[in-house]
């Protein structure tokens, strides 16, 4: 079996930011969540600040080896879209780490083509945070 099909990617202004945060933070992972205070907008966290529950789903890896995780609700919601995930002038939720450079993180999502959806029929399903426990 060959790769899986990629559920979430980053532009390359989103990328650059990441390493720039990384070079300030250290290693970083992605939240998606459903809830408030920006819930429809990543937040970027230092690796290991934010605890991944059980039911929450790893979508895959972004700019290098960062993970990008979204909660078991928001999942059932967007499983059927591709995530591509930009960044825009204007601040965001003070938790996430890019908040003090002016910017945030946004999602942009495209419904998955039905060669996707086969693909991923075929694929094992989505690490869940049970499995990294």
């Amino acid at each position: 079996m060959g790769t899986r099909v990629t559920r979430v990617e980053f532009t390359d202004a989103a990328e650059q930011l990441v390493r720039q945060l990384t070079d300030t933070h250290g290693p970083l992972m992605f939240h998606q969540s459903g809830g408030c205070c920006d819930g429809s907008a990543p937040m970027c966290y230092p690796r290991g600040d934010f605890r991944v529950g059980a039911a929450d789903v790893l979508l895959g890896h972004v700019a290098g080896d960062t993970p990008f995780w979204m909660s078991a609700k928001q999942y059932a919601y967007w499983q059927h879209t591709h995530l591509t995930v930009d960044v825009t002038p204007g601040r965001g939720s003070g938790f996430s780490l890019e908040a003090p450079e002016g910017v945030r993180f946004l999602i942009r999502s495209r419904v998955l083509t039905d060669e996707e959806w086969q693909r991923i029929a075929t694929e094992p399903p989505l690490p869940t945070g049970a499995d990294s426990a």
